[in-house]
């Protein structure tokens, strides 16, 4: 398998990227005001909370 091929078997798209900037240090060239700090500051507890969710599931799955 080429290199190539296996970079695109691993593109994330739009949703990865999205995740990786809002987790990610804040980009210097992208406009930045109240609204989408607080936007992004949302998304990050939604998106902790749903992956806790998402072990606790997976957990109470395995284990009952």
């Amino acid at each position: 398998m080429s290199e190539n091929k296996i970079k695109e078997f691993f593109k994330l798209g739009e949703v990865g990227n999205y995740f990786f900037r809002v987790f990610g240090k804040p980009d210097p060239d992208r406009p930045s005001n109240i609204n989408i700090r607080m936007m992004h500051g949302i998304n990050k507890i939604t998106i902790l909370i749903f992956l806790m969710g998402i072990i606790f599931w997976i957990v109470k799955r395995v284990i009952a």
